[in-house]
């Protein structure tokens, strides 16, 4: 007997329907002798219908607030499936994320989990229960309640698994596994029977939606046996492990792409030292992420330099270099919206010369300029113009020699946490 924590996504549980499913999909589960802790997400679109809801009250509403009203998704949803389960004769108990012990720093939208008390589960379990779980959420040492950001339903799943010490952490999605890409670009992706856990979080930090970076760190870190697999068939999913078998003649296993990409440029800065330390030092002191830096050039003792934040944070990013300005003096600050970023990552890159040189080339092939790079052992950059994008990402996958004849299935609408 197996004790598995299975995680469902906002369209695995999109409506009453899919409700049932998943619950006779958990129900099988236990009757083949397994314990099962399930955590869901909010159904659909119920996120996002609570966040334009509450923007068209305020604008800019507190963020302890929205809080307070997104975690009512998850809640709704582990009240309904435990129900559901009910119904099928089965015995279930749903936990918010703060019953079943998840504590947290104190951050609101995107708190990070500081420790999780498991105990009540655990006695759940023991008692015959299968036990459901808000993800997303849980509780500060001051008892205010949290959010850990999109994705954050997976995060709760593998952290929760780790805690638990559970045999296998599933995770079910609109899609049977990892994709080589995105199978709504390219019908003819790849599955990966196994992916490390190295390669994941990079395509994950990349964009790939399968899966949250967050998670994937908690699994790599706790050694959380990962699978990713359909809520919409039986089909054997991807396994997520430290170590796999690299597949002959296949160095780049994936392609990923992200399109909440903005890029901020600045020019006529000083070229003297200590300036780009002011400037990243005051974006890091507004919380702000940079992801990719370019300096393009240094003319007359002045240079201009390039780099990328989230779309979301292009504005806040623009008003912290202004505020600055007194320190740091500059010409001119822009920004450009209509970009996205197309990575490829393989273990196998670091040592096959002329990997990046073929992306580069193929990018090319389809009149599209590269507006920044960024590297490491296992993955390539570029950030380019959005209006290409799937033309690029099927030209890359072909080029790789990542096509298939079979078509890849995709069971549901795209997942939103």
């Amino acid at each position: 007997m197996a004790l598995y924590v299975m995680k469902f996504g906002g369209s695995s549980v999109g409506d009453i329907e899919r409700m049932q499913r998943v619950a006779r999909r958990v129900m099988e589960k236990q009757e083949e002798g397994h314990r099962c802790v399930v955590v869901v997400s909010a159904m659909g679109d119920t996120t996002d219908d609570l966040i334009d809801q509450a923007k068209m009250l305020n604008p800019n509403p507190p963020a302890r607030e929205m809080d307070m009203l997104m975690t009512t998704g998850e809640q709704i949803s582990i009240a309904l499936l435990s129900i559901a389960i009910h119904q099928l004769g089965g015995k279930a108990v749903s936990y918010t994320g703060w019953q079943a012990g998840f504590r947290t720093e104190p951050v609101h939208g995107n708190a990070r989990i500081s420790d999780i008390q498991p105990e009540r589960v655990l006695k759940a379990l023991e008692e015959g229960n299968i036990v459901v779980v808000a993800g997303f959420q849980g509780m500060s040492e001051d008892r205010e309640i949290t959010t850990f950001g999109r994705g954050g339903s997976d995060t709760t799943a593998v952290a929760l698994a780790a805690a638990i010490e559970a045999d296998v952490c599933e995770i079910y999605t609109d899609v049977d596994g990892i994709y080589s890409t995105d199978p709504r670009i390219v019908s003819c992706a790849r599955k990966l029977n196994e992916i490390s856990y190295d390669e994941m979080l990079e395509l994950a930090n990349l964009g790939a939606a399968v899966l949250h970076p967050r998670a994937v760190e908690y699994a790599k870190h706790h050694q959380v046996k990962l699978v990713v697999r359909s809520s919409f068939n039986k089909n054997e999913g991807t396994v997520v492990k430290e170590d796999v078998t690299m597949e002959q003649g296949v160095v780049v296993s994936g392609i990923a792409y992200d399109k909440n990409v903005a890029r901020i440029t600045i020019m006529g800065v000083s070229h003297v030292p200590g300036v780009l330390a002011k400037v990243f030092g005051a974006l890091a002191e507004a919380q702000i992420n940079v992801d990719i830096i370019v300096q393009n050039g240094v003319q007359d003792g002045k240079a201009d330099f390039s780099f990328t934040v989230s779309l979301g944070e292009r504005q806040k990013a623009l008003d912290v270099i202004e505020s600055i300005r007194g320190e740091v003096p500059y010409r001119e600050a822009t920004s450009e919206e209509d970009l996205v970023k197309v990575s490829i990552v393989g273990a196998g890159m670091v040592s096959h010369p002329g990997v990046a040189a073929k992306m580069f080339d193929v990018i090319s092939q389809q009149g599209v300029n590269i507006k920044m790079v960024s590297t490491s052992e296992i993955k390539t950059s570029c950030v380019i113009d959005r209006e290409k994008l799937s033309d690029v990402v099927r030209a890359l996958h072909t080029a790789y020699g990542l096509d298939t004849t079979e078509k890849a299935f995709v069971g549901g609408p795209q997942e939103r946490r």
